[in-house]
């Protein structure tokens, strides 16, 4: 089931996405977020889903402005995450669709995704969830005493209108 994140269900979120900061280079990030933190961000403006199953959060996703500034104000990116025994079974699927319709409903006209370099399955996931790779930003993350590769990915939700 895909619902609306809750602040109770930061503590599962946080060691989700803790489990990808402390042990690969999916996220550059090196700081693990606290449940604190996950709480504020579930009360965002922009929508944050998780995908649970038997009452466990299995994954995440949201979304929020690509870029500060009105002239962004239509694009997003998004950040989607499953614990690492949920993969393969259509949840990273059934999140990224809903918070792909979430978007579009809002006026979003075009979904980033940032995927590290390294990150090949989430490459492949994005591809087959209809997203087009527009560049490759070379030696912009560091983490683990090395330099990362960011590879940016887009799906366009809407054409652009005349009256944007």
């Amino acid at each position: 089931m895909i619902r609306p994140a809750t602040p109770t269900d930061a503590p599962a979120i946080a060691a989700i996405w803790n489990h990808y900061i402390l042990h690969t280079t999916v996220t550059f990030n090196p700081v693990p977020k606290s449940a604190a933190e996950v709480a504020v961000l579930t009360q965002a403006p922009h929508a944050f889903l998780v995908a649970e199953e038997a009452g466990r959060i299995l994954g995440f996703a949201r979304h929020a402005q690509f870029r500060t500034g009105q002239g962004y104000a239509r694009a997003a990116e998004h950040t989607i995450l499953l614990a690492p025994d949920a993969t393969g079974r259509g949840h990273g699927r059934a999140l990224l669709a809903a918070i792909l319709e979430d978007a579009a409903a809002r006026g979003i006209g075009a979904m980033i995704a940032g995927v590290s370099a390294e990150n090949a399955a989430g490459q492949a996931f994005h591809a087959a969830m209809g997203f087009a790779t527009v560049g490759r930003l070379p030696d912009v993350g560091w983490k683990e005493g090395r330099w990362l590769d960011l590879v940016l990915m887009q799906k366009r939700l809407a054409p652009p209108r005349p009256e944007d």
